[in-house]
């Protein structure tokens, strides 16, 4: 039946309900890279190539605080399904410990060595001066994004999607606001150019975890008990959590390095190119956004149903996502070919860019954009499928292998050997990974060996489960 495949009105309902506002919650994150893009390329090519230079720093701090989330995910959906709060409490604070660690790491790295994060990916002495600016700034956001991903997980975790979308609301107002006036010196702000951007995303940064606090103490919800509560965990929970979580995180930061040395080839192709691919990931991270929410309803969904041990719902539920994140590829990529031309220009206000970044920002958006229906194949079940089931090694190694092995030596080849041209480096770069991983994926997937639940319920049903298949092969 379709309704396999596709769901029922049941499975829309629900999953309507919490892929909505996570999906607006992350289109509303994702703005705040837009407005910076958009008010910085008003100061030029190099400045806009500086800005997505610096910002990768913060984005690879952002993908590991996304790994370790998606490691507290397996423990917050499947505790949920049991209704173990003090547990979730539990993963919370062993979240925030985790967290405060990564952020440090990352300003710290970001103040006493911006000169040599900028080297990674451009050595051009003009872009870099400006990149150090921005750098030495908006790191003091890492902690701040890091904090909000965490306490928003647990939220999300447990169906309590709309209060992160509201805070992300209101958050992204201001930076909007203060973005411009700080720039330009609007509004009775100082113009302070590039370093206003960055003391701009760091003002509306904090506002994020703030504002999570300050409403759940209204709300009084699951993220307001007692301190202790979030200490209480032994060395053997800490250790089950590292054992779930740390492989998340290393797929991530893995597939981060993996990804910035992409970037290094690709910026050392030129400026000019580089920020056209700027341009593109802009708007590319907002329709990225729709995924993210889907992703997010299955990590909660099959999470909460592996988790109460009705394990035949949640592989279900796992297949019907399996199927409509792809579709969802194929819907939002080719309407973003179609709008290609008035996106783009949104960034090309009079001869601020020049034509060589246009064009090739034009070019990536066609081809990524109809690419990512093989990206969103993995993107599915690692994310998604994989991590809500509990298990979270396949996903590292599929992600890892992929991009290091493959994409990344492909990706030199067409750089430094064959010399194709900048369009032609990008297409090996992403058919290298997506499509040898999507492969990888479907056939785990369908082994059924990534259900791995951490609760008692959860592994009872599992065994109930594998007997049944046995009983009907026989």
């Amino acid at each position: 039946m379709l309704s396999n495949y596709l769901g029922d009105k049941p499975f829309w309902r629900i999953t309507a309900r919490l892929a909505l506002p996570i999906a607006i919650q992350n289109v509303l994150t994702s703005s705040f890279q837009l407005v910076d893009t958009l008010m910085v390329s008003q100061l030029g090519d190099v400045t806009l190539s500086a800005v997505g230079m610096a910002a990768q720093w913060g984005w690879l701090s952002n993908l590991l605080g996304f790994g370790l989330c998606s490691g507290m995910s397996v423990f917050v959906a499947q505790y949920w399904g049991v209704k173990d709060l003090k547990g979730i409490r539990r993963v919370l604070g062993m979240g925030l410990l985790a967290a405060l660690v990564l952020a440090a790491v990352f300003v710290s790295v970001a103040l006493l060595l911006p000169v040599q994060v900028l080297h990674l990916f451009n050595r051009d002495a003009a872009v870099v001066a400006v990149g150090v600016q921005y750098l030495t700034i908006v790191c003091f956001s890492y902690p701040a994004v890091t904090l909000t991903n965490v306490l928003a997980t647990v939220l999300r975790n447990t169906e309590r999607v709309k209060l992160p979308m509201y805070v992300s609301a209101v958050t992204t107002v201001v930076n909007a606001v203060v973005d411009y006036g700080l720039i330009f010196g609007a509004f009775g702000f100082p113009a302070l150019g590039v370093k206003g951007a960055a003391l701009a995303t760091c003002i509306s940064a904090w506002m994020g975890p703030v504002l999570i606090l300050l409403f759940s103490a209204i709300e009084k919800n699951l993220l307001i008990g007692p301190v202790k509560e979030l200490l209480a965990f032994t060395g053997r929970q800490l250790g089950e959590f590292c054992r779930r979580a740390l492989p998340v995180v290393c797929n991530e930061g893995l597939w981060a390095v993996g990804t910035l040395v992409l970037n290094m080839i690709f910026s050392n192709q030129g400026y000019e190119y580089y920020a056209g691919m700027t341009i593109f990931r802009t708007f590319s991270d907002l329709a990225f956004s729709f995924y993210v929410g889907l992703g997010n309803a299955c990590v909660i969904m099959v999470g909460k149903s592996i988790g109460q041990g009705k394990i035949r719902r949640g592989v279900q539920d796992a297949r019907r996502f399996s199927v409509l994140i792809p579709l969802a590829g194929l819907v939002v990529g080719g309407v973003t070919v179609l709008l290609r031309h008035p996106l783009v220009s949104l960034f090309a206000a009079g001869d601020n860019l020049s034509a060589l970044t246009i064009q090739t920002a034009l070019a990536v958006t066609v081809f990524c954009s109809l690419e990512v229906m093989f990206r969103n194949v993995a993107y599915a079940q690692v994310v998604g499928v994989f991590r809500s089931g509990g298990d979270t090694l396949h996903g590292m190694l599929f992600d890892t292998t992929c991009l290091w092995l493959v994409s990344i030596p492909l990706s030199l080849l067409a750089a430094q050997v064959l010399h194709l041209p900048f369009l032609g480096v990008v297409v090996a770069a992403y058919l290298g990974e997506d499509i040898p991983k999507a492969v990888l994926c479907l056939r785990h997937s369908k082994s059924g060996k990534w259900l791995m639940p951490v609760t008692e319920e959860g592994r009872t049903g599992l065994a109930e489960y594998r007997k049944e298949l046995l009983r009907g092969r026989e």
